[in-house]
């Protein structure tokens, strides 16, 4: 018998729960992809990298990844509706963990490249998928909030799964890295069933198609999509632009980073539900460009610090405040369209930003293409200011 879980109980004069057991078994799921998402997202470059293939391989590698990822987003939807909530996040963390194994039996590039592929697929699945349902079992009220608890849990994977990715990967061989990455997704895979396979949803739908042509939707989504375009950048490029003796800064940076993003992320959720989000998309870009910037100073161990943990602070800010904003302008029908969307901004910016990136450090070197990234950043002021401008009547109008 297929579990429904209504969402359209009306509203109590009580603050309702935030961590039911729905939620907290969404919670395993999420903690298996992002840790197998994380512990290679640095890694696979690199093994990739190796020779005399340089960073357009590890461009390559990451790029893959976030094609299929992509383009899996675009269709996760459809197979929402068809399948349910639970055969398509069961087949994602599926698709995460095979390949993870996979990896380690050839360093043929095109190979990686196909493990990449499907990885990216199921990350899709994982990510579009989940995010409708866990905006589902989030009460309205808190949705701030319990986005930014979201966030912490898919962010302490990054916290802790980017820098021991590295480490492993140095210490103890790319085998245990990949197999790490398989295990911890197959093993979310049991958890599954017990969450709810459908939704019963109220308002009316809509499809990718109509959401990219509302410009409510497209603003945040745009402007995030650039933020995450450093963060591709970042975690496939830092490890290769400082020096090759400073494994230890690497694997420093790549654990400020997150942190900063999560701290952020919690924060810009709680402020939001006092004050709402649509002021801090604008401090979220800015702080983002600023710290895209200063990883030019690739030399300066303290420079780089600080600008990973600016640029972390900035994102974690633009993630919180942007996926808020766009589930807060459709109807519970319409969370499956805004996951997909949102997850697309943020992934076709990662691939983007590592596959320009990898090009544009060719022919520079990595400072200047870091800096000439964050200029082009800047170009997303114009949407953000945009819906700014357009928020800010709408509210003096309500009162």
């Amino acid at each position: 018998m297929t579990e429904t879980l209504d969402t359209t109980s009306p509203t109590t004069t009580t603050r309702p729960a935030l961590l039911t057991r729905p939620l907290l078994l969404r919670f395993v799921s999420i903690l298996g992809a992002s840790t197998s998402f994380y512990l290679l997202l640095s890694v696979v470059p690199r093994y990739a990298s190796t020779g005399d293939r340089g960073g357009g391989a590890a461009g390559l590698a990451t790029g893959a990844l976030m094609l299929a990822t992509v383009l899996g987003e675009l269709a996760t939807p459809v197979l929402v509706r068809r399948c349910g909530y639970r055969v398509v996040l069961a087949v994602g963390l599926a698709l995460m963990g095979a390949p993870a194994l996979a990896l380690g039996l050839s360093r043929n590039l095109g190979w990686i490249v196909a493990m990449c592929l499907l990885r990216g697929l199921g990350f899709a699945f994982t990510v579009v998928a989940g995010g409708a349902l866990t905006a589902s079992l989030i009460p309205a009220e808190r949705r701030g909030e319990g986005l930014a608890l979201v966030g912490i849990v898919s962010g302490l994977p990054s916290l802790l799964g980017l820098p021991i990715g590295v480490w492993l990967a140095a210490h103890a061989g790319y085998a245990v890295v990949f197999t790490a990455g398989a295990v911890t997704a197959l093993a979310a895979i049991p958890a599954v069933p017990g969450l709810p396979d459908r939704i019963r949803a109220s308002g009316r739908p809509i499809d990718i198609t109509e959401a990219l042509r509302t410009a409510e939707l497209l603003r945040p989504a745009v402007v995030f999509a650039v933020t995450a375009l450093a963060a591709g950048i970042v975690v496939t490029f830092l490890p290769l632009a400082v020096p090759a003796s400073a494994t230890g800064l690497v694997a420093a940076a790549l654990f400020v980073q997150p942190a900063a993003a999560t701290l952020a992320r919690w924060l810009a959720g709680r402020h939001g539900d006092r004050h709402g989000s649509a002021g801090l998309v604008l401090p979220g870009l800015l702080l983002s460009a600023l710290g895209t910037g200063l990883m030019a100073l690739t030399g300066h161990p303290v420079a780089v610090i600080i600008a990973v943990g600016l640029f972390g602070i900035g994102f974690g800010v633009a993630q919180n405040a942007t996926l808020t904003l766009m589930y807060a302008r459709v109807s519970t029908a319409g969370y499956g369209t805004v996951s997909a969307m949102w997850n697309f901004a943020y992934d076709a910016g990662m691939g983007v930003g590592a596959v320009a990136f990898g090009w544009l450090a060719a022919g520079t070197g990595y400072p200047w293409a870091f800096a000439l990234t964050a200029l082009a950043m800047l170009g997303a002021l114009v949407p953000a200011l945009t819906d700014r401008s357009a928020v800010h009547p709408k509210r003096r109008a309500g009162r």
